[in-house]
């Protein structure tokens, strides 16, 4: 990944437009939880997030990212034990699976950056307790990014939430500054300790995202190059959105409305 090596305060007029590129990520997102169901391919998804996307003029911010190779699609599309980062392509999601999309959208030189997990029809109460336990992690983390506070309460808050419920937190991969650039600094772990780390400020625009996994907190990454999976081969869930720090509290800017 490509990162930006300092923290950059974002104006009210720069965090205005973000909170745009929020709304048309946010409408993109929408509309792809609305089409998932059995049969449905992950091409298909990327095809709807990728239309709304350029429909409110918008572009997608992953597609041609940088890596191993450059990411070729819209959205990422992981399914059960993919972590983040799958790429789609013809295979079609199935009754049972639990299904994690996240997607970025440039918006006049800002990007705005979510994910969430939804399973598809019946899946058994493990996985609708990982959804739950992950989408919870990602508020109790937001509820942190105030003036004054640390990185590391964040993050500590994060895990907290998970590792009670009996869940774990990856370690290889992390929520991140964001703005201009995909990732920005402060990297900001789903696993911390209170009062360390960088100083929260009013300005600062994050995205937080908790990637919870049911067996193990190891992970690996597939044949593909970009597709991480749990290494024990256990569900996982991912939620995400990006936030700015105001004087008042954090501002939710991947919303629609």
């Amino acid at each position: 990944m490509v990162w930006k090596q300092r923290i950059i305060l974002k104006s009210p007029a720069e965090i205005a437009i973000m909170r745009q590129a929020g709304r048309i990520n946010a409408l993109a997102l929408e509309a792809v939880r609305q089409a998932i169901r059995p049969g449905v391919t992950t091409e298909e998804l990327d095809a709807i997030a990728e239309e709304v996307i350029r429909k409110h003029g918008g572009r997608p911010a992953f597609k041609g990212y940088p890596g191993p190779y450059p990411y070729p699609a819209t959205i990422t599309v992981s399914i059960n034990e993919e972590l983040v980062h799958g790429i789609p392509g013809p295979r079609k999601i199935k009754a049972g699976d639990i299904v994690s999309v996240d997607c970025g959208t440039i918006y006049k030189g800002f990007i705005a950056d979510s994910a969430f997990t939804v399973g598809v029809g019946e899946i058994s109460p493990l996985a609708r307790r990982l959804i739950r336990v992950t989408e919870e992690a990602l508020y109790r983390g937001i509820e942190q990014l105030r003036p004054g506070n640390r990185v590391g309460d964040v993050s500590a808050a994060i895990q907290r939430h998970v590792e009670v419920h009996g869940f774990h937190v990856t370690r290889e991969y992390t929520g991140h500054g964001v703005g201009r650039s995909m990732h920005e600094f402060p990297m900001i772990p789903n696993y911390g300790t209170p009062g360390r780390g960088a100083l929260i400020r009013e300005g600062m625009t994050v995205a937080l995202e908790p990637m919870v996994l049911v067996g193990t907190p190891k992970t690996k990454v597939k044949a593909d190059k970009w597709t991480v999976v749990s290494a024990d081969g256990s569900l996982t869930a991912h939620f995400e959105h990006t936030i700015a720090v105001t004087a008042h509290g954090p501002l939710i800017l991947t919303v629609a409305d």
